[in-house]
Parts: C-alpha cells; structure tokens; sequence
C-alpha cells in the first residue's frame, strides 16, 4: 500500500507520539477489507507504540478503523481507505491521538474542550478532494480534544449506497447528529462558531475595541497575505481581515505557474501563506466578512458582518474572486444536488454517470478532460462558437470518445426531480432552438466574478465590478489600495497577484510617510 518513501516519512512522523496508539479495525471479507489489513499492517509495522485489532462485524461500517489510547475516551474512526488527499489527515490523526500537540491557537482549543453538548459527527469526502482533508482534519482534532465530540470520516466512493441514499452529490459533506450540517470547506473556528452560538457576539465587541491600525488588509489570499508581510516588515501596526485564509487559491488544484516551484497545490499554497504572515506581528482576524466602507475623519472604516468596526489610517482591499454563477433557473436549487464547481472535489460522485460542463476556456476544457476519465459520458457546452482553451487542451479533449463538444449554445435551465438534478435545458444560439440533455451532473467553469459588491458605493468599480486601480494600487479614495484579482489588473494569475499584493502594500506605506510625517520618523528612529 505505502511505498517505501511513505513509508520512511510516516516513520519519522511517529517517532513524535508519546502515548500508546490502539487502532480497532471492523473488517468483512470484500477485498476493501484486505487492502485496509494490508495497510494498518504497514503502519504498524512503523512505531512500537501502535497496536492492532480485528473485529468481524459489531454494528460499525466495514471496512473501517477507529484509534483510540488508552485512558482517553476518544470517538475518532475512518470509513474506507484514507489515502489520496486524505493520507495526511490520517497521519495527522494518528500524531494527536498519541498525545503529539496540534498546531492551534490554544485560544480555540479551549473553546473545543468546553463546547456543551453531545456531537456525533459524519464527513464524506473523496480522496482526489482537496478542500476535504480541512474538514476531516479540523472534526478528527475536535474529537481527540473533546469526549463528547464523535467523527466518523467516510470514504463516499467506498460506501456507494450511503450515498445515494443520502443524496450526497458534493464533498466535503459533514452530518450532525443525522442531519446535514454543512458542505465545503471548514476549519476547526469556523465549525466551533456554527456551534457556539454566542461566539459572534464576543468576537465583535472584541475586535471593535481595537485601536487603529497603520495598514488594515481586506482579503487573505496571494495579494492579501503579500500586501500583510510587506507592511509588517516596515514595522507598522498591521492587520488582515478575511472570510477564510486562502482565497480562491483554496479551490485550485495543480499549480505550475508559480515561478520557482514547478508543481504544487492550492492548499498547500494557502497554508504556506498563512505559516509566513503568521511569522510576523500582523493581527490575524479570521472567518471575518466585510461588508462596508467608509471614511471617518482621518480614518477608514471596515464594517464586519457580525456588527464589528474596524479603523485603519490605510486600508488595502484584496478581495479576490470566486466562481461565476450561470445564473439560471435550477441553478441554486440543485447547487450541491447535481450542480458542482469543483470537479476534482465532486467528480468522483459522478461515476459512471452523464454530466455537462459549461464553459470552453482553459477550466472547463481540463474539467471535461478529468471527468472524462471517471463518469460514462461528459458533454461540454460552450456559449462562443469555439473553444476558448489553449490548443494543447483542445486536442485533448478531442481525443476523447465519451466526450460530445456543444459550441454556440446557452444554458437556460437546470432540470431536476426535487432532489437532485436530472438534465439540462439549452438554446442553440445560431438557430433558437431549445435542446434537453439528459444529465446527473452539470460543473459551472465560466469564469470569475470579483468579490466587490459591497464596494459598490464605496470605490470607482468598473462595468465588471472590479476595483479601479492606479500603476500604484490606489483607488478613487485616498488611502484607500487595492491588489489582485478583485481589480481592473488585467491577468488574473498568482504570481500577478503576489507582485501587486507587495505593491499595494509599498503604496500605502509611501501615503503614510507623506501624510504623517512625524509619525514616520518616529517609527524609523
């Protein structure tokens, strides 16, 4: 199961733990079973520490692993095999189970260890997902820290009928206590406030009694995290405040255009951004929607969506972007049901099955190519009478005998019986017609909508809703920059994103200087 390189890597991980880790393993006699045996054998067969048990039936899903230690009453079990993505949500598990200390603000783990109230937890995923092992990761944590706390992580592809009885068509998929709880991503605060209820209410009175900030950054993506790291180098009062840590780049899967690193992935990108801003004196607000801006006197204002205020003498918006909407009847009653944005994520829901994928750049042209491999049939509809993908990519996906190519074609409708999606209507532009697609799975690759609608009355945006920069970053408002994808830059790219991060950041720095000049030379001597 593990080559000798994981192998070598999980044995350097384990020299960590300082308590006995004992793995229950439920086993039936299917080959999933054998694979799982094979595997808890390997790991095993890494630490003195570890012990194993088989059990043949007992109620639990098999196959299936829980770890528990002795002394500790801890409810934490993986359903399925945990490779992929996964794999390091299990090594992960294993170093907290045996007593290895997380790397949490001991602020939240207080919260998790005095949540009140019984939790039995139930997660879904796929092993090519990556916004899944955040989930995984964040509950199984919850689980060792709390008694109270029960997480089962479930390999959907593994168990095919839980699925489809649940109607589960997107991962992550997280029950609570048998009802759905939540899909998409979510990290341990995130999870904690849907639960603590008055946790709102203290973070806002909490962060509006902070004084101003020099720099106060909107946005913790590319452009955030860099505008944050410039402006705390310079040694000013520097704060972030976003919605999550990551931005977009959370949703991306391969990366290799980011010069330097040939291949990477977007979550590991996100959290290399957060580690570096971390290793600075930037006050960090997470999990924090702005939703207005306004100049008070000499001061800019940031509005929150949990009532808090924010003042700042320079603001810097990097907002980013998220996925575009068709916009179309069905769309957001099937979202989740049927329609996804993420076929790495969902795709594995989708086997054997007839999907669509609209759009014909570059995201959706590698959607098709993906999915091709694992659902029966992938039908891509493009609203421009060509492609718009790069030629390599064209070829591709031309290549491939389960795929059809629909150009000129506007989606108008998304059809379903009342639980999950069933097909698709669409209009042949050059004739009017209206055409029906029989389908279980439509993936929306149109594109990007900039994350500036609360701005509308507050900054110069263009016809696209993006942020009207300078060369310097600078806004219709004095003090107020902005940088990435959320601005007219042109090249929505992370590398691009980065460069004008740090540039906005030297911009406000720059209006600092020449607005308060004593304060500037205070901080210099």
């Amino acid at each position: 199961m593990l080559n000798d390189t994981l192998k070598a890597q999980l044995k350097a991980y384990l020299e960590r733990v300082v308590r006995p880790i004992h793995i229950i393993a439920s086993l039936d006699d299917g080959a999933k079973s054998r694979e799982l045996q094979e595997l808890l054998g390997e790991i095993r067969a890494l630490s003195d520490k570890i012990s194993v048990s088989e059990l043949k039936g007992g109620g639990e899903r098999a196959p299936s692993f829980a770890l528990t230690t002795p002394g500790q009453d801890i409810s934490l079990r993986f359903a399925g095999l945990p490779m992929g993505h996964e794999f390091t949500s299990l090594v992960l598990a294993l170093l907290q189970v045996g007593g290895y200390p997380p790397k949490v603000a001991q602020e939240v783990i207080d919260q998790v260890k005095t949540l009140d109230g019984d939790y039995s937890f139930e997660t879904y995923f796929s092993q090519s997902c990556q916004n899944c092992p955040e989930v995984v990761q964040a509950l199984n944590l919850m689980a060792v820290l709390n008694p109270r706390i029960r997480h089962v992580a479930i390999d959907g592809a593994a168990y095919p009928a839980e699925v489809e009885a649940r109607q589960i068509m997107s991962v992550p998929t997280v029950y609570l206590n048998g009802e759905v709880f939540g899909q998409g991503r979510m990290g341990v605060e995130e999870i904690v406030a849907k639960l603590d209820t008055g946790a709102a209410a203290r973070d806002a009175e909490k962060i509006s009694a902070k004084a101003a900030f020099d720099v106060l950054v909107v946005g913790a993506g590319p452009a955030g995290a860099a505008a944050a790291i410039y402006a705390a180098r310079k040694g000013i009062r520097t704060g972030i405040v976003a919605d999550r840590f990551g931005g977009q780049v959370l949703d991306t899967m391969a990366i290799e255009n980011f010069i330097s690193i040939p291949h990477t992935e977007g979550p590991k990108v996100a959290a290399a951004l957060e580690q570096h801003v971390r290793e600075y004196e930037v006050d960090i607000m997470n999990l924090q929607k702005a939703e207005s801006l306004a100049l008070r006197g000499d001061l800019v204002e940031i509005g929150l969506a949990g009532g808090a205020r924010l003042r700042s003498k320079t603001v810097i918006l990097a907002t980013g972007a998220r996925w575009r909407q068709m916009n179309v009847p069905g769309e957001d009653t099937y979202r989740n049901k049927g329609v996804a944005y993420c076929p790495h994520c969902d795709g594995p829901l989708f086997k054997g099955k007839r999907v669509a994928v609209i759009g014909g750049g570059n995201s959706g042209v590698e959607a098709a190519i993906d999915l091709a491999g694992v659902v029966s049939h992938v039908t891509l509809i493009e609203f421009d009478k060509a492609l718009r993908a790069d030629d390599v990519l064209q070829r591709k996906l031309r290549s491939l005998k389960n795929v059809d190519i629909i150009t000129s074609a506007r989606t108008t409708e998304v059809t379903g019986d009342g639980q999950k999606v069933n097909g698709l209507v669409y209009e042949d532009r050059r004739s009017s017609d209206k055409h029906t697609l029989a389908l279980e799975g439509v993936f929306v690759q149109i594109g990007l909508l900039p994350n500036t609608e609360w701005l509308k009355d507050a900054v110069a945006l263009s016809p696209r809703g993006e942020i009207i920069v300078d060369v310097h970053g600078q806004t219709s408002v004095p003090g107020v920059f902005a940088a990435g994808d959320c601005t007219t830059v042109p090249y929505k790219q992370i590398v691009i994103a980065v460069g004008e991060g740090a540039k906005a950041s030297l911009s406000a720095f720059d209006h600092l200087i020449r607005s308060t000049p004593a304060d500037a030379e205070n901080r210099a001597a």
